[in-house]
């Protein structure tokens, strides 16, 4: 969970899932949107992967992220319930059912 949270610390990399949300893309895509260089986005990708919030679908020289909505939504269950935040019941056995 540490990881899930370093990533989403960064505002790029929240900018990038928000973009991933809408539909998978690729590198270059994706970079279009920020002024960083490709070196600094790559970094950003790595983290995001070792988190596991993305992955990466390699294509001939493209590779296409797209997000892992599912371990976001654990993560942030899993850290509402550090702090006492309880789910409805309703809610519980829908996170429960995945």
């Amino acid at each position: 969970m540490n990881q899930v949270f370093k990533a989403l610390s960064d505002p790029t990399r929240r900018r990038v899932l928000q973009l991933l949300r809408e539909r998978p893309m690729t590198a270059g895509e994706l970079a279009g949107h920020f002024g960083s260089t490709k070196g600094t986005m790559s970094a950003h990708f790595s983290v995001l992967r070792e988190a596991d919030l993305i992955e990466a679908h390699k294509s001939g020289k493209s590779i296409t992220y797209s997000l892992k909505l599912s371990v976001l939504e654990d993560a942030l269950l899993a850290f509402a319930e550090t702090l006492g935040i309880g789910l409805s019941p309703d809610a519980s056995r829908v996170a429960k059912a995945r």
